[in-house]
């Protein structure tokens, strides 16, 4: 991909869900720094909320830090897709819950300083439950969990996942709460 933004673009590795770049940036005096850029499709976070209010959070095991997270469901959004699609798509795949309503709260990106990833936050209620229809790499298992004791498990660190804390951060915020 052709990107004016840089003064040279090199693919140095083509993955399944994301490519890693060798980009040249070109700074303010006029220099070409090197740059490493991960170009993503973006991904939707959903925080699915039940009729009393409680939350459900997922247990994911991650390959990557070799542990498993407390988080709210997320996924990749497909090329094209809208991302309220795909947050309700991975929101059954990965609880079993179907939403009667989504709601958009907000966006933000997850590494802005090497990649272009948006995470798109949505609200899921008006619930229904249903079955998990999991990848086959996914190890994933949903849990209710009250909103008093979600904000106990944030400040004892027990939900130490980014995308997790900025998306109930802000559903706390936009809901005065």
């Amino acid at each position: 991909m052709n990107d004016r933004r840089f003064e040279y673009d090199e693919i140095v590795f083509k993955g399944q869900v994301a490519e890693v770049h060798k980009v040249g940036v070109r700074m303010p005096d006029g220099r070409v720094v090197q740059r490493d850029f991960i170009r993503y499709n973006g991904a939707a976070v959903i925080l699915p909320i039940l009729d009393d209010g409680s939350i459900v959070l997922i247990r994911n095991y991650r390959f990557a830090v070799e542990e498993t997270l407390y988080e709210l469901p997320a996924g990749r959004i497909e090329d094209g897709e809208d991302p309220a699609v795909g947050a309700a798509r991975e929101l059954t795949e990965e609880t079993g819950y179907s939403a009667g309503r989504i709601e958009k709260l907000g966006q933000f990106y997850t590494g802005p300083g090497t990649c272009n990833e948006v995470m798109h936050v949505f609200a899921a209620t008006d619930l229904s439950a249903g079955t998990q229809k999991l990848e086959v790499y996914e190890q994933i298992e949903a849990e209710v969990v009250t909103d008093a004791e979600v904000r106990a498990m944030v400040a004892a660190g027990r939900i130490h996942d980014g995308k997790t804390i900025a998306a109930l951060g802000l559903w706390w915020l936009l809901k005065g709460m």
